[in-house]
């Protein structure tokens, strides 16, 4: 693997939205994802709930996509999971620059050694 071809595609949702956003970014190009139940924090985010604070519960998808693909995937994620409306969540990319243990990406390219 090359450093810059791939990236790390981290999207933020409101709880039951991972599978919507896994679906976009399937149909536009993304191999898989992995789900991490999270909480936010910011302070416009806690309720209350009979005098109880209520902290909403979010998830968020983390994807490696190759780089050529980044940009569908994020614009397909961002329009199912209506990411343009406010507190509905958020999507951004970061490079990576090495992979181990992705199948793909330690295989491609590599040659095999005894």
């Amino acid at each position: 693997m090359k450093a810059g071809e791939y990236d790390l595609i981290i999207t933020v949702v409101n709880k039951g939205s991972s599978d919507d956003v896994m679906t976009a970014a399937r149909k536009a190009g993304a191999y898989g994802g992995t789900l991490v139940n999270a909480r936010g924090t910011g302070t416009n985010e806690y309720k209350k709930f009979f005098g109880t604070v209520v902290e909403p519960e979010k998830e968020m998808v983390m994807i490696i996509a190759e780089h050529a693909s980044r940009n569908a995937i994020m614009e397909a994620v961002a329009q199912s999971a209506g990411l343009s409306k406010k507190g509905m969540g958020l999507t951004f990319s970061l490079p990576i620059d090495r992979v181990i243990g992705m199948s793909a990406a330690d295989t491609e390219g590599s040659e095999q050694t005894e």
